[in-house]
């Protein structure tokens, strides 16, 4: 809820600035119970308690990878679940969260796509993920920076309201107060939802998943090209409002013999000339169902070479392969690295 949600459910006898005490008590102090809110009064928290939940995500399971990552299967309350993970690093920490249950876009490399879509998250619920995990592992207390990424489960933009206003929480100063800097969504390409995005003003960074050279190419390994044509997203791309500070990222899932060659590297070079952009390459991250292979690490750094003569080009390191927690692979998979 924001502030106007909260003032919507109080008495009405009640004044209009409590609404921005529990919003700041729910965001700010972070409080997991009404009965710490100390500075309303005990009749109002009485009755809110008898009327509301805080919604806390409950940690159904957790999965400790040897690289640090984490793993976490959150329950929702209609007994659903989804799943974030934690990535630890030197200079940052990095979450990745859901936007959705399931996912409806059908990437042939995707373990998530297995699943289908059961349904959207709310605003509360890609919050939830933020604070769950943040709590659990001490962020607050932590002076790295907290890195968010909308690249768990679902196609963000297919949930777009709810991303938008969960992006507004988490970036309010009296809220949780994480720069839009930090926040990064990733699109399979909804070509319309991206230019609504570009006219919020409060959202993430943009980053799109492209993982292809050509429009052949692209609609056998992520058929909602069939949809939206690859020429019309990078003109989706080039009309989008980038803000001074930002660049598109473009996300490459290399899959072995299928589109990780020389000609596909100079072929993306000329898909993404004269954008402001750079490109993440993901090498395959395995998964029982998929009918892919991991590319040789030495067409990974071809690839790369051939990319950064032109456009800044970074290899994503896999984290928590062997808990499932590396892109591609959240599936509400089973492991034997369970931490409790």
């Amino acid at each position: 809820m924001d502030v106007g949600d909260l003032r919507a459910i109080l008495p009405p006898a009640e004044p209009a600035f409590r609404a921005q005490q529990i919003y700041e008590a729910l965001y700010s102090r972070r409080i997991t119970t009404l009965k710490e809110v100390s500075n309303l009064p005990k009749a109002l928290r009485v009755d809110l308690e008898a009327r509301t939940v805080p919604g806390h995500l409950k940690c159904d399971s957790r999965y400790q990878s040897a690289d640090g990552t984490r793993r976490y299967l959150l329950g929702l309350a209609d007994g659903k679940s989804v799943e974030a993970v934690f990535m630890p690093e030197d200079a940052r920490n990095t979450l990745c969260i859901s936007t959705q249950v399931g996912c409806p876009v059908d990437c042939r490399f995707c373990l998530t796509a297995l699943m289908g879509l059961e349904r959207n998250l709310t605003a509360g619920e890609i919050v939830g993920q933020v604070l769950h995990l943040a709590q659990d592992n001490g962020l607050w207390a932590d002076e790295k920076r907290i890195n968010i990424v909308m690249m768990g489960q679902g196609e963000p933009l297919l949930n777009l309201p709810n991303v938008l206003k969960a992006t507004r929480l988490l970036c309010d100063p009296k809220g949780l107060n994480i720069s839009p800097r930090r926040i990064t969504l990733s699109t399979s390409g909804i070509i319309p939802r991206i230019a609504e995005m570009g006219e919020a003003d409060v959202r993430p960074k943009l980053a799109i998943s492209l993982n292809a050279s050509t429009e052949e190419q692209r609609r056998e390994l992520m058929p909602i090209t069939k949809k939206w044509h690859l020429a019309d997203l990078i003109a989706a791309c080039r009309a989008y409002p980038l803000r001074p500070w930002e660049k598109l990222t473009f996300e490459y899932v290399l899959l072995g013999g299928v589109n990780d060659t020389d000609v596909d590297a100079r072929r993306v070079v000329r898909l993404l000339a004269h954008l402001n952009c750079k490109v993440n390459l993901i090498a395959l991250n395995p998964g029982p169902g998929i009918p892919f292979e991991t590319p040789k690490p030495e067409r990974v750094a071809s690839f790369q070479d051939i990319v950064r003569k032109s456009l800044p080009c970074f290899i994503r390191r896999p984290r928590g392969l062997d808990i499932y927690a590396a892109c591609g692979q959240l599936k509400r998979m089973e492991s034997s690295l369970v931490t409790l």
